[in-house]
Parts: C-alpha cells; structure tokens; sequence
C-alpha cells in the first residue's frame, strides 16, 4: 500500500478514473506499437479489474465492441460487456464468438495470485499466457494483433518461439509504467496468420 501511495501511475489512475495504474501500460503500448485502432473488435482475457477495459474501450470509441472476460464479475463500465467465466473452458470461448465473430485485438494482462515461489509463480503465468494464447487463435481473425504479459523465466523463450510461429511481427516490450522491480514483460504480436478454421 505504501509503494502504492508513491506511485505516480498509481495516483494518476485515482486522479483520472481508471481502475488500475495498468491502464497506462496499455495506452503506452498502444502508442508505440499501434495495436489498437478506431473501430476495433476487442476482447480483454482476465480483465478485472477492468482497467484495459476502460483504456481499450476509450482507443477504439464508440464504433467497435469491447468484450472483458474473467472467472470474477467486473463492475459495469459503460460500452463494455462482461462475461464472467474460465477462458479455458468451451462454453466461454463460444460466448465471445456470439459477441465477437472475428477479434480483431485480444488482450491478456491476466497474472495468477503470487505464492512467492519464484519457479512455481513463472511456471503458472506461462501456463495462463498459454492459455490465453490459445483462446486468440479460436476468436482473432487473420491480420488481427495480441498482446499479453508474461514473467521472464526460464519458459519465456520457448513461449515466445511459439507466439512468432503464429503472428508475423512480434515484439517483447516493457512499458514505462511497469514497475521498475517487476519481472513482467509484454509480448506484442502483430498480424495473426490465421488458422486452418480461417482459410
């Protein structure tokens, strides 16, 4: 709580509406990397609190749908819909496709609860970045972009091989308002190659 006090993104979220100081890492990313355009179809994976939501829904306006999935409910955000449900489980993946036919942008800043056990924390965030992973190439469509976080460690590489066999351009990026200690990093992929569903 104290680091928190001193944070700068932390307080500007406060001061700015935002649910989370993370939805400065989003719209950092968004201006480098140019994810997310005007009239996007957007899906969120393990979006609460639902502070990408509120970014996400601000970047692509009014035209496009914003969709934010989490086992947890998430607070109603204007021009946003919730699903509450598991994004590894069919049921879930089939609810988006009602919302969303073809994504074109999927999100996952999704990190699962620390234990402080370095080597179990990184073997679970790979398996949630895997399973968030798996859940865009069901709803993203051909040319379409993703963006999730992963914890460094010693599966990073092997993730990140697997996320370039299926996107064209692929980039790790630590935006500024990430903590300066964190070991998060965020793999940008650009222009999905589409599945066999697809072609």
């Amino acid at each position: 709580m104290a680091r928190n006090q001193h944070d700068h993104f932390y307080r500007l979220a406060r001061k700015e509406g935002y649910r989370s100081r993370a939805a400065y890492k989003l719209k950092q990313i968004n201006s480098k990397f140019h994810v997310i355009k005007r009239g996007n179809n957007i899906v969120d994976l393990g979006a609460a609190p639902g502070g990408w939501l509120q970014m996400a829904r601000e970047l692509a306006g009014t035209d496009g749908t914003v969709v934010g999935v989490d086992i947890q409910p998430i607070r109603e955000i204007e021009g946003v819909i919730t699903i509450v449900g598991d994004i590894t489980a069919e049921d879930t993946v089939g609810r988006i496709k009602e919302l969303v036919k073809n994504a074109d942008v999927v999100l996952c800043d999704a990190s699962p609860n620390l234990s402080g056990d370095w080597s179990y924390d990184h073997a679970r965030s790979i398996d949630l970045t895997e399973q968030a992973l798996s859940c865009a190439e069901q709803i993203l469509k051909p040319g379409g972009h993703f963006v999730v976080k992963a914890f460094h460690g010693d599966l990073f590489a092997d993730y990140l091989q697997k996320v370039r066999s299926l996107f064209k351009n692929v980039r790790a990026h630590s935006p500024e308002a990430s903590r300066k200690a964190s070991a998060e990093t965020y793999i940008i992929a650009k222009r999905f190659r589409g599945t066999k569903s697809f072609r």
